[in-house]
Formats: C-alpha cells, sequence, structure tokens
C-alpha cells in the first residue's frame, strides 16, 4: 500500500504591504505638493470692482481692517515692521505674490505705505483684493 503524506498547505494569501507603503507614500507626495488656501484671519469688507480676477499664486496674504491695523497670517503688524515680515515670507516662497485685503474704511496713505513696503521687500507682483460685482 502506498502511503499518503500530508503536503502542508500553500499559503494563497495575497501580501498587502508593498501597496500601503505605496498608498502611504503617495498620501506624503500630494500633502506635501499640496496648496493651500491662505486667509488673512479678520473680516475685511473690500470693495467692488467689475474687473477683479481671481488670483492663482498667492504667497503673502496682508489684510488691513477699518481702524488701518495690518495684519499678516493671522498676527497683527505693526507698519514698521511691515518689510521685515514681507521679506522672511518673501524667502519661503519667491514665487509667490503679495496681495492686499483693505477694507473700505481703511486709509489709503496707510494702504500706499504697505504697498512701497512690499516693493521694497522685494516681490514684484501685489494685488488688492477686492470684491466682484
Amino acid at each position: 500500500m502506498r502511503r499518503r503524506h500530508a503536503r502542508p498547505e500553500e499559503d494563497t494569501a495575497i501580501d498587502m504591504t508593498p501597496m500601503l507603503d505605496i498608498v502611504f507614500i503617495m498620501l506624503i507626495f500630494f500633502i506635501v505638493t499640496a496648496t493651500f488656501v491662505k486667509e488673512s484671519g479678520i473680516d475685511v469688507t473690500r470693495p467692488d470692482a467689475e474687473t477683479a480676477v481671481k488670483q492663482s499664486r498667492v504667497g503673502i496674504l496682508i489684510a488691513i481692517r477699518n481702524n488701518n491695523e495690518v495684519w499678516i497670517n493671522r498676527r497683527q503688524v505693526d507698519l514698521a515692521a511691515v518689510r521685515a515680515n514681507v521679506e522672511r515670507l518673501h524667502a519661503e516662497n519667491p514665487q509667490g505674490g503679495a496681495v492686499i485685503q483693505a477694507d473700505k474704511e481703511a486709509m489709503t496713505g496707510v494702504l500706499v505705505e504697505i504697498m512701497d513696503q512690499v516693493r521694497l521687500a522685494g516681490v514684484g507682483s501685489i494685488s488688492i483684493a477686492a470684491e466682484e460685482k
């Protein structure tokens, strides 16, 4: 008589480890390369404009409140410190421009002074935010 030897069952499960590694690497890649929408962190009543255009590359967002307070990255900044802050942010993202969100009630002199400080910091592209009509 022949004896039958019991064969050990082969493992037929699919190894998911390489697929999970690829998924996690792709997730990290998308998180690192994603462009996040920057918000000034304060409410500003922007003036209306018929020629308002949506800006795609915003590196620096500056807000001017109706009482002429200047805000950069959700922090209140003194007018004299605008240039230093903009230089630091421009070094982090040299391709991005600056957008100034000025309230309707803000003084034009403050807006012009901030635009001057931004230009002195080396940012060539400056936009002023407005609401579309």
